[in-house]
């Protein structure tokens, strides 16, 4: 059975708990860095360089989620940060959608990306298609984008594609997944992935119970991706203790509250000063690596990476058991 669990690398907890759990479950689970996270100058997880993450998490099969132009930390093609993931990582998502959301535009950008990925590293192999949140598919649109593919790359080359990005109604914001599920959607798209002989993938696969990743997975879905729930558990076990200190509570909200990197996922009309723990919520995974936060926070908390370890583990088993009853 492949893959059906990528998580987002968001802290050097959430990189120890995977490997930890797939050493002792023999569940194999994929990692997902976006280039926030790792890249080849270093990301906001653990400061790890695309080289370094790939050298620590040696034996998990990691994908870039999110390559391509407008996707970095600072505005540029991308083509920089693909050169590193050929050589690192075992998958690279071609996505230009965000800065290329027009069709033709954005399929020969994923034409270009795959051809100079493949001249870097032949071996390479991708996952085509975005997320909702970034350009909405239809599924003939799907159909067109491998035809156009077919039709410009070799055999070999179009063989290296193994996933198609499927869209069922997936969007996050303030710790919620607030889209709209639609499973004729859902089937309608992973039979273009199948008569394309592609496995599925879905993105935003966070915060849905376990019943509903049960029912796309077993209406075809094949993996799908979970990042800022998996943050969302490591920021949560340190409001349990942190809360009864609001010294330490006001620092971690304002480490959070400087870093502005809880305005993208807020709703409109929110109100950081009075929604100061929701804030937290949001965006402690962001900070988890800066020195302001290791020194005058969990500097408190002696022996929480192990509790922050054993929470992860929990939820990967549950949602293990999902497709393992």
């Amino acid at each position: 059975m492949g893959i059906k669990f990528f998580i987002g690398p968001m802290s050097k907890n959430i990189v120890d708990s995977i490997i930890e759990f797939q050493t002792e479950s023999k569940n194999k689970v994929g990692l997902i860095p976006s280039r926030r996270q790792v890249d080849y100058k270093g990301g906001y997880s653990n400061n790890w360089t695309t080289k370094g993450l790939s050298n620590y998490a040696k034996d998990l099969i990691i994908m870039r989620d999110h390559s391509g132009p407008g996707q970095g930390q600072n505005p540029d093609d991308g083509y920089e940060s693909l050169k590193h993931d050929c050589n690192h990582f075992n998958y690279i998502h071609i996505d230009p959608w965000k800065k290329y959301p027009s069709f033709s535009e954005g399929s020969k950008w994923t034409l270009d990306m795959i051809q100079f990925c493949l001249s870097k590293n032949p071996k390479i192999k991708f996952e085509i298609g975005t997320e909702e949140a970034i350009r909405r598919f239809e599924p003939e649109e799907l159909q067109t984008l491998l035809n156009y593919l077919k039709d410009n790359l070799s055999k070999e080359a179009f063989l290296q594609i193994e996933y198609l990005v499927i869209q069922s109604g997936t969007s996050l914001s303030s710790n919620q997944n607030t889209g709209s599920f639609d499973l004729k959607r859902l089937k309608k798209m992973v039979a273009v992935a199948k008569e394309n002989n592609l496995k599925s993938k879905e993105h935003n696969g966070d915060y849905i119970s376990e019943e509903l990743i049960k029912l796309k997975m077993n209406s075809g879905l094949d993996s799908i991706n979970i990042a800022p729930e998996f943050g969302l558990i490591e920021t949560d076990t340190y409001l349990n203790d942190i809360k009864k200190r609001k010294d330490l509570f006001y620092k971690f909200w304002e480490i959070c509250y400087n870093s502005k990197k809880w305005v993208k996922w807020v709703r409109k009309g929110f109100d950081p000063i009075h929604e100061k723990e929701s804030l937290v919520r949001v965006c402690g995974h962001y900070v988890f690596s800066e020195a302001e936060f290791l020194n005058e926070i969990k500097s408190n908390f002696s022996g929480i990476d192990q509790l922050i370890k054993i929470n992860i583990k929990k939820k990967l088993a549950s949602l293990h058991r999902v497709i393992n009853p």
